[in-house]
């Protein structure tokens, strides 16, 4: 026998007398099982909704399609690479979770059905071994118990016989009865005595093949049995680390992507789109001019002075040709104003911003045509291929499609012309590098004769009534500055339209697309001229340059005005 084995049969052969201890030990072998299987579907499910939450955490800070231009800028690229490389990473954790399921928790599941049916079947065997010594050992002890009562039935016997052999009265008929009585019991007792003999040695060797080879066998089994279970288990903790484990480099991998797109960040970039994303195009203004009030002169009228003063006497609106109506203050036009849509030639934009729209418009226009031509050139090869092979098609099946891609091929064209047109006016008006222009005053001069006595200047403004506000020039300068005007209207617009002074400055703290008519956009934290201050209806009038002004609510701008326009104020 080999010794290994020897020594093993020895060390179960020690707990023959521990059936049911042995018992208990495996069932709880096979809970402990379950336990940790559990414990790996529990580890699956935090790795699954661990992996949700990733995604969702991703999905929710994915640009939106109006946030797509967002991409030119590297640090906004390098965040979208950043959740793209956590969608990865979210992969990686779903993947630690389906091969806990599939190589742990399926495998111990299975196994511990397995070793559940095993376990049944060896103290199956156990316990109908212990039933059948157990039988054996009450046939002995009733085979003992039937020799001891033989024995003392034969001693009495034996005792009454001598007992009537020795008594004279008894008669001779009575005391052969009782001999053969004695006979008959002793006779029992010796066939009693053979069989407890007999079966003794039966009993004997099967207790000796009971807790020697049958109860041994089968604890080997169980033995066995919990050793492959201890031994899964040890797989099992192994596969749990290999899990993660083969998962770790791809891991790496999006930590390292994520590091990458971070030291991809260029922020003169950055900065240099954004430059070229809000420039306007527009030159900066001219110096301003030192306007002299030490000579007998004085400032020009100006319909959106603030300097001006009501005169005394309200002229005749009606003999002082036509006036001009403030667009903004019309009830009709502020409601426009809120409820306007973009034109389609992208006029509410600055010059640069318009033209960059313009010139996108038109590739996007040239790619749609570059597509319809060519379908029609690979249409006009099939109508080609079915006129030299009829039996292929027929070639005038063709011919509607080719028409209706020539019809959308020029409306692509014309609508392509129409936008050119309108970058070619933007690219005529935008500036040229050159000297800067200066900013001027209009400024006239009265009668060296006279010196100015009062304000005469002053535009006289009045509400029409349709709400809005019409701004008249008095009798009295317009006898000194343009004596034609009473007899001419023409002169009278021309005058109307001179550029208005500036009264001061403001910066835009909000953005603001001025999309109608009078309006003008801003962006957050531009710089633009003040020409005429809220009249009380949440508008002020701003310049740009010299050829855009327009106007802006006044909640969104923080106006500086000048020290000497008349009732200056600074207001939020």
């Amino acid at each position: 026998m080999d010794p290994i084995k020897g020594e093993t049969l020895l060390k179960v052969q020690q707990l023959r007398d521990q059936f049911d201890n042995l018992e208990k030990h495996t069932q709880w072998g096979i809970d402990f099982v379950e336990k940790y299987t559990k414990f790996v579907k529990e580890r699956s499910e935090i790795e699954l909704n661990y992996a949700r939450q990733i995604r969702n955490l991703s999905k929710k800070y994915q640009p939106k399609k109006k946030e797509e231009d967002d991409n030119k800028y590297t640090w906004c690229r390098a965040f979208h690479s950043t959740l793209n490389e956590l969608n990865d990473y979210a992969g990686q954790h779903e993947l630690i979770a389906e091969n806990m399921t599939s190589q742990i928790i399926a495998e111990l599941t299975r196994y511990a059905q397995e070793i559940k049916t095993e376990r049944k079947s060896h103290f199956h065997d156990g316990r109908k071994a212990q039933q059948q010594i157990e039988a054996s050992w009450k046939q002995l002890e009733s085979c003992k118990r039937k020799f001891e009562r033989d024995c003392k039935e034969a001693d009495r016997a034996q005792q009454y016989f001598e007992k009537m052999d020795a008594d004279i009265n008894v008669t001779k008929a009575d005391v052969e009865k009782a001999r053969q009585q004695a006979q008959m019991r002793h006779q029992m007792a010796s066939d009693s005595k053979s069989e407890y003999s007999s079966y003794l040695q039966k009993f004997n060797q099967e207790q000796n093949e009971h807790y020697y080879t049958i109860i041994p066998n089968i604890f080997q089994k169980i033995q066995a049995m919990e050793e492959k279970r201890i031994e899964r288990m040890g797989e099992s903790l192994k596969t749990f680390a290999e899990v993660d484990r083969q998962i770790l480099p791809i891991i790496g991998k999006c930590l390292d992507g994520i590091t990458q797109v971070a030291e991809s960040i260029e922020p003169k970039n950055d900065s240099s789109q954004v430059i070229e994303s809000y420039k306007s195009g527009f030159e900066p203004p001219g110096d301003v001019e030192f306007e002299d009030y030490g000579q007998a002169m004085k400032r020009t009228v100006s319909e959106t002075s603030l300097t001006n003063s009501r005169p005394d006497n309200k002229p005749d609106r009606s003999s002082k040709g036509k006036s001009k109506t403030l667009w903004p203050f019309n009830k009709k036009n502020k409601l426009s104003l809120k409820l306007g849509s973009n034109p389609e030639d992208f006029s509410h934009l600055p010059p640069e911003q318009r033209r960059k729209k313009l010139q996108a418009k038109i590739d996007d226009i040239n790619k749609d045509i570059q597509k319809e031509m060519d379908q029609r050139d690979a249409l006009t090869k099939m109508k080609e291929v079915y006129i030299k092979n009829p039996q292929m098609g027929d070639p005038n099946s063709v011919d509607p499609r080719l028409a209706e891609i020539a019809h959308n091929i020029e409306k692509l064209q014309a609508e392509a012309q129409k936008f050119e047109g309108w970058l070619a006016e933007v690219e005529g008006r935008m500036p040229v590098k050159s000297e800067p222009p200066r900013r001027t005053s209009v400024l006239y001069e009265t009668q060296n004769s006279t010196p100015p006595t009062n304000n005469n200047c002053a535009q006289d403004r009045e509400s029409s009534p349709d709400g809005s506000y019409t701004e008249e020039p008095s009798s009295e300068v317009q006898s000194k500055v343009q004596p034609e005007t009473a007899e001419s209207g023409d002169e009278f617009d021309d005058a109307d339209e001179e550029m208005l002074p500036t009264i001061g400055t403001c910066k835009a703290l909000y953005p603001f697309e001025g999309v109608n008519e009078g309006t003008i956009s801003v962006t957050e934290g531009e710089l633009l001229y003040v020409i005429e201050e809220d009249k009380g209806d949440g508008w002020t009038r701003v310049r740009r340059n010299e050829e855009e002004e327009g106007y802006v609510p006044t909640s969104y701008v923080e106006v500086f005005l000048d020290s000497n326009a008349k009732g200056a104020i600074t207001y939020i």
